[in-house]
């Protein structure tokens, strides 16, 4: 059942999200992904220029006068949401949790689907998949899979990026524009990596990486209690000690720099947010890049 609290932030995601949409994101997100491909639509009479590869010989023998099959994009699109509900994403530093973060994020994209007449589905997972959502059209849709991501109370901490790629490519039989929304700390790095490519290769694969400041860089605020919220380990952290900070820089650099060169390898288009600055700027320029490469 719906609270009030619950109605209101929903309803307040719906309402910012929709402007963007229809400010910004619905005419790009139809020119960057594209159908399946092209549809027959009718027969018409030959036209000088035309390819003569089009020319119907059936119909040009039956009527004596030179035809053409005319084609038009098959338009419509199945978008999948795979939203990680690990422990880890229910974290912030700053403005706002991860989880929220994907929230909103979601909303963009599957409203911009929706407006564009195509289906949108939902995938929560952890170490296994907790929840799916078939794609389906419609705004009642859209708000459904904003209230699951927002409340959906995960029965496990721990993630498993891999077997919830391995899920997607099970329930699809037809390829989709799957959005990963995840932090993406995973433990195993070199099955990931596989599981992207394989997934990329039958889908158009997008991730969505979610971040916080306090995972990039630590600030000096004496003795400091880390707790691994997927695997419950603690670790007492002095963070008064210059080298303390520069090694935990350090080692998140390396992360990073190692999950981009994955997303590289796997040939996989990905989008840094973070809880610390407004997703709006980073999904701009997506979809900037990808229109300039698509055209």
């Amino acid at each position: 059942m719906l609270t009030k609290e619950i109605f209101r932030k929903i309803r307040r995601i719906e309402i910012a999200t929709s402007r963007l949409v229809t400010d910004v994101f619905a005419g790009q997100y139809h020119s960057v992904f594209k159908g399946r491909g092209m549809e027959f639509d009718e027969v018409r009479e030959y036209i000088p220029g035309d390819d003569i590869r089009t020319i119907d010989w059936n119909v040009t023998a039956r009527t004596g006068t030179p035809h053409v099959k005319k084609y038009v994009e098959e338009r419509e699109l199945t978008v999948m949401l795979l939203v990680d509900a690990s422990l880890s994403c229910h974290f912030a530093s700053r403005n706002q949790m991860k989880n929220h973060l994907a929230a909103e994020i979601a909303a963009v994209l599957a409203f911009s689907a929706i407006r564009n007449n195509d289906k949108v589905g939902l995938i929560f997972f952890t170490d296994g998949v907790e929840k799916f959502i078939p794609p389906r059209k419609g705004s009642r849709n859209v708000l459904r899979l904003i209230r699951e991501i927002l409340y959906f109370n995960p029965k496990h901490t721990a993630t498993n990026l891999p077997g919830a790629l391995d899920y997607l490519n099970s329930v699809t039989t037809r390829r989709t524009v799957a959005f990963v929304i995840s932090d993406f700390l995973e433990k195993n790095e070199e099955a990931l990596a596989k599981s992207l490519m394989i997934a990329n290769r039958r889908h158009d694969l997008v991730a969505i990486t979610l971040n916080d400041p306090r995972e990039r860089e630590l600030v000096d605020c004496g003795l400091v209690l880390l707790d691994d919220a997927e695997n419950h380990t603690q670790a007492l952290i002095d963070t008064t000690s210059h080298d303390v900070r520069d090694q935990y820089r350090r080692l998140a650099v390396a992360r990073l720099s190692g999950r981009e060169k994955m997303f590289r390898s796997a040939g996989i288009d990905h989008i840094d947010v973070s809880t610390d600055v407004p997703y709006m700027n980073e999904l701009v320029k997506f979809f900037a890049k990808r229109k300039q490469r698509v055209h």
